[in-house]
């Protein structure tokens, strides 16, 4: 509790534009190292420093003592089109709560967090070509299989413990990767077609696993091609990982097809792939196995929804059977109400019901 209420506090004084001498002066402390051993956990606040801090910093007790919520601890990168900060800002804290959740309870159904993380050796200097070869090695290594997309959430949750979340998500977001000092996160957006949740997905792997060399953004566009040198070589990591070489070799060659043929076997080869026609075009590129001035004169409508009028699925249930099991854990061992429990994911308790059975988690006695 003591490093949750140090957060917030260092939380809140950052959003008010306050110094650690300006906190001091509040609080009345003799000087800022005060501050400073309160913010980093080195020092127990008090009953009535506590009060005080409600009362001068204007927020409610539950802002520093409530364990669903997520402040000045988890550092998050969208990946997102035209979308505001102040609708990413009110997403991230509806998210926060999920993963809050998670993150108090796990731990007490003995599903505690990983005492190491992976990480790939790359830098901001590393070339595009080093991030395709950490693609195709990570698939190796991680016996993803001829259908990388297919296993990819799974490896992330099982072998790296990175929590996947599929999530209903505003309009323009795609998903995001959050790190705490325990645990790391990936949100999707669950009503994207597959083949975007699956690069997304590839993609925010990337930066899980290269955070400490290289941050994210807090906020980046999602495309396949270009922008910033991170996000290049996020997109040449995931285009290896979901489209490794050895796959692709299986169709043959990919430069002497005609205009028809070629747009047929893009979008055949990416229904088999589970990823985007588009996306597959842009990694033939990468490859130097299709000219830029061919792929680029393919028309857009062409390859939209790998050549189908319109998407044939139905999205993903919502978060994830680890997700799902924990929560059910916490519910069975009496941690969490089912009340509670539904309404920290923003679900009816007949909503939480149903996706127990959509994840294949026995629903708890309660229910």
């Amino acid at each position: 509790m003591t490093n949750l209420i140090g957060a917030r506090i260092k939380a809140l004084r950052e959003e008010r534009n306050l110094s650690q001498d300006d906190l001091a002066r509040i609080f009345g402390f003799k000087d800022r190292q005060t501050v400073s051993a309160i913010e980093t956990g080195e020092r127990r606040v008090t009953a009535e420093e506590l009060l005080l801090a409600v009362e001068k910093l204007r927020a409610p007790l539950d802002y520093f003592t409530d364990p669903f919520l997520l402040v000045g601890e988890g550092r998050f990168s969208w990946r997102q089109t035209d979308v505001g900060p102040g609708v990413l800002d009110a997403y991230e804290r509806n998210a926060g709560r999920w993963i809050a959740a998670f993150r108090a309870i796990a731990p007490q159904v003995g599903r505690a967090s990983p005492l190491l993380r992976r990480a790939l050796g790359l830098t901001r200097q590393s070339r595009f070509e080093d991030a395709m070869e950490a693609g195709e090695r990570f698939v190796t290594e991680f016996g993803l299989g001829d259908v990388p997309a297919r296993r990819l959430a799974e490896v992330m949750e099982e072998k790296l413990r990175i929590l996947v979340l599929m999530v209903d998500a505003f309009e323009g977001i795609s998903g995001a990767a959050c790190r705490l000092p325990e645990l790391d996160i990936v949100l999707i957006n669950r009503h994207e077609v597959a083949g975007r949740r699956h690069f997304d997905l590839a993609h925010e792997l990337f930066h899980i696993l290269t955070w400490d060399a290289m941050p994210p953004e807090h906020s980046e566009e999602a495309r396949e091609t270009g922008g910033s040198r991170i996000e290049q070589l996020a997109n040449n990591f995931a285009s290896a990982v979901l489209m490794p070489q050895a796959a692709l070799a299986r169709y043959g060659e990919w430069s002497d097809l005609g205009d028809n043929e070629l747009v047929a076997r893009l979008n055949a080869a990416a229904d088999d792939l589970l990823v985007t026609a588009s996306a597959l075009k842009w990694r033939l590129v990468a490859l130097n196995w299709l000219k830029p001035a061919r792929a680029r004169a393919i028309p857009d409508t062409a390859l939209r929804n790998n050549g189908r009028e319109a998407p044939e699925e139905e999205p993903p249930p919502l978060f994830s059977r680890p997700f799902m099991e924990v929560i059910g854990l916490a519910i069975d061992e009496g941690r969490v109400s089912t009340r509670r429990a539904a309404g920290l994911l923003d679900l009816t308790v007949e909503d939480l019901m149903d996706l127990f059975v959509a994840h294949g988690v026995e629903r708890p006695a309660e229910l």
